[in-house]
């Protein structure tokens, strides 16, 4: 499962935005903090405004503020907001023909591991983003250091 650039960059704005809660934000400040482009954090703006997790004032002075409180912001309702589909394979989307229809469990256990990939994301807020030496850290235990994945060295073929 992978997430789209959209819901990274849905998560950071957020964040940023979610950290400055005395004051408007604005798009050209948090492009500039985590070096995104504008136009995208504009679309993705929008798409949080129209999901009701952000609040836009408009003109001379205008920006942006969270229009909830961090923790009534839970990140999987933030994810399916901004994830256009969970299609992990092909199979899934609808109006798709598969020849193993009827005779295959993949669709099963992968909608099985997206549910408990989403239940993850549903056991957190935005208040767990904003405090990490608060009680919601706690939560979020030892084992949720990231994992560094390297890419393979490749091999010269002879």
């Amino acid at each position: 499962m992978r997430l789209t650039t959209m819901s990274d960059y849905a998560m950071r704005l957020l964040m940023y935005v979610g950290q400055h809660p005395e004051r408007l934000c604005t798009i050209s400040e948090v492009a500039r903090a985590y070096d995104i482009s504008e136009a995208h954090l504009m679309k993705i703006t929008h798409q949080l405004g129209l999901a009701g997790w952000l609040e836009t004032v408009r003109g001379k002075g205008g920006g942006m503020r969270l229009a909830a409180a961090p923790e009534d912001i839970n990140l999987g309702a933030v994810v399916r907001s901004i994830e256009p589909d969970f299609f992990l394979v092909d199979c899934l989307a609808s109006g798709t023909v598969c020849l193993l229809t009827g005779n295959c469990q993949l669709t099963g256990i992968v909608s099985g591991a997206l549910q408990s990939f989403m239940q993850h994301f549903d056991r957190y807020t935005l208040a767990d983003l904003l405090a990490p030496n608060t009680a919601g850290a706690a939560r979020l235990g030892p084992s949720t250091q990231p994992v560094i994945f390297r890419k393979r060295p490749i091999l010269a073929a002879n």
